[in-house]
């Protein structure tokens, strides 16, 4: 390690020390530790010609853990010019101090709102960033329409506003690479899979010469502060040539990837989810039917293969989340609480306790329909006037003043109802899915069917499946297929969930209702008929 890079790295930990994890999130602001940036900068080496001059731009400087890599890695006399953005006085001024003696020009402003050099000499032909993963929440409106604004003047790339602020710095970055310049940037491998990355990959594929994409194992976190799922994405500024090949790697490191594979361009532009080209999971539907090998699995001996149909859950379910409060501690009560606050029982509602506190997989329930569980809890939902509550249920007029006074009805979802202490109207249903989950676990698999015979709603850290009318009438007559068909979700393979889903870092998996809703089984015809 350099003394550049040693002073560095205490200055990072300083730095880093005075600021609350908060602010940091907000920002982004997440830095590159220091045997990746090595790792980064020796890989674009080997895409440089030796004779090349090098002009470096980082649009996200920080303290400068690439720069300080790339001191490392090329030699002075090939480096001609180094320039770097960071909108953070705070780290930009001690980082001028660090770099002081050496040829860094950084600027402090925001690089989204720069003006990109309009010579192809001044363009930078090696740009490597670790963008401020920012997401959408924490842009304002008039934030996200201007980033928006950007990102399809400059590259011709018209983002969604769900779209992290990562996403932009790619886009509005392309005015400043040259022609035949390369580009490194280590984001998070979310834009592979949801639904904002579609135009990120669009642009890669049609606008670039996309050279390599590393994955890293999501197990694998990179950042010691940040539970993220990384990626480095590799492109060449130029239109791709015809039958262009991309190398994709996974696990391990950038050096020494577990995995590898060439993917064609035009296969590329017909997979919807890019984690599913290399990993350790399958195509769902491949992997749905392998097990069908084994019918036993499916708790189906009595049928051939040859005589099952397959159905997509979205042809058999609705899926949506469970209702979210704004704020479970007030509105999620125990009978305990509830005698203490003299809660009418007309405005509770039985809920199941979040998946980590539920011990089995099918809720029995007593004869009132409410679920026979150790922790018994109940939803607080009222549609009645504010005046009407204090004239005829003062006690719960009282609880939700308590509400009120502890800033509860100022949370953006209770603020954003009509009455802030009124729910989502949820019905009960007979299947529940875990929302997220990890592999690590005792049961060896993330996600988690619910067979539910009780009048329990969930949170929305469950998925709920509403049997849609051809599946609601199949159950009606055949009410043995209820917990058969509980017994085929169970055992969906689990890689296939995983691969329909995201995954974050840490190994963090989770499924949204359209993800879910893509899952296959299989059904005997005789059972429903479409």
């Amino acid at each position: 390690m350099t003394t550049f890079e040693t002073a560095r790295l205490l200055l990072q930990t300083r730095l880093d020390g005075a600021k609350t994890q908060l602010d940091r999130n907000k920002l982004g602001q997440f830095a590159t530790p220091t045997n990746l940036a090595t790792e980064i900068l020796e890989y674009a080496k080997s895409l440089i010609p030796a004779n090349q001059k090098i002009r470096f731009l980082d649009p996200a400087f920080g303290t400068g853990s690439f720069y300080s890599a790339l001191l490392q890695v090329f030699s002075s006399s090939q480096i001609e010019t180094v320039t770097g953005y960071e909108i953070d006085p705070y780290y930009a001024l001690e980082a001028i101090s660090l770099w002081r003696n050496t040829s860094l020009q950084l600027n402090i402003c925001d690089f989204t709102q720069a003006t990109p050099p309009l010579s192809e000499d001044e363009k930078a032909n090696l740009l490597i960033c670790n963008p401020p993963y920012v997401r959408h929440h924490h842009l304002s409106r008039s934030d996200k329409i201007r980033l928006q604004n950007q990102s399809f003047y400059l590259a011709g790339v018209k983002l969604s506003q769900l779209a992290s602020l990562y996403c932009h710095f790619l886009c509005i970055a392309s005015k400043w690479i040259a022609e035949e310049g390369i580009a490194g940037w280590l984001i998070p491998s979310g834009f592979m899979d949801v639904n904002y990355g579609e135009q990120i990959k669009k642009y890669l594929l049609n606008s670039t010469t996309l050279l390599r994409v590393h994955r890293f194992c999501p197990s694998d976190v990179q950042f010691d502060d940040a539970l993220v799922s990384s990626a480095v994405v590799w492109f060449k500024k130029a239109l791709p040539p015809s039958n262009h090949t991309i190398e994709f790697t996974y696990g391990g490191s950038l050096k020494a990837p577990q995995q590898r594979t060439l993917v064609s361009s035009e296969i590329l532009q017909k997979t919807p989810k890019w984690t599913t080209i290399i990993a350790k999971s399958k195509n769902v539907i491949l992997s749905v039917a392998k097990n069908l090998n084994n019918p036993a699995q499916h708790y189906i001996p009595q049928y051939n293969n040859s005589d099952l149909k397959q159905f997509q859950l979205k042809e058999l379910f609705t899926v949506k989340r469970g209702i979210a409060t704004g704020a479970n501690d007030f509105f999620i009560l125990t009978p305990e609480q509830i005698d203490t606050h003299q809660i009418p029982t007309k405005f509770l509602k039985p809920i199941l306790p979040s998946p980590r506190y539920l011990t089995v997989d099918e809720i029995p329930a007593d004869n009132i329909g409410n679920p026979l569980l150790k922790q018994q809890l109940f939803l607080l939902d009222c549609n009645l006037p504010l005046s009407e509550v204090q004239t005829n249920y003062p006690p719960l007029y009282k609880y939700l003043q308590t509400g009120v006074d502890n800033g509860i009805s100022s949370r953006y979802l209770c603020k954003h109802r009509n009455l802030w202490y009124s729910q989502e109207n949820r019905s009960p249903v007979p299947y529940l899915c875990t929302y997220m989950g990890r592999v690590d676990t005792s049961r060896g698999k993330p996600f988690r069917f619910i067979f539910n015979h009780s009048n329990a709603i969930v949170s929305n850290v469950y998925l709920m499946l509403y049997p849609k009318p051809i599946l609601k009438e199949a159950l009606l007559h055949q009410p043995s297929l209820l917990k058969e068909i509980w017994l085929i979700l169970n055992h969906i393979d689990s890689e296939a969930l995983i691969s329909s889903g995201r995954v974050y870092g840490g190994g963090l998996h989770k499924l949204e209702p359209k993800e879910l809703g893509n899952a296959v089984i299989y059904l005997h015809p005789t059972n429903i008929q479409f």
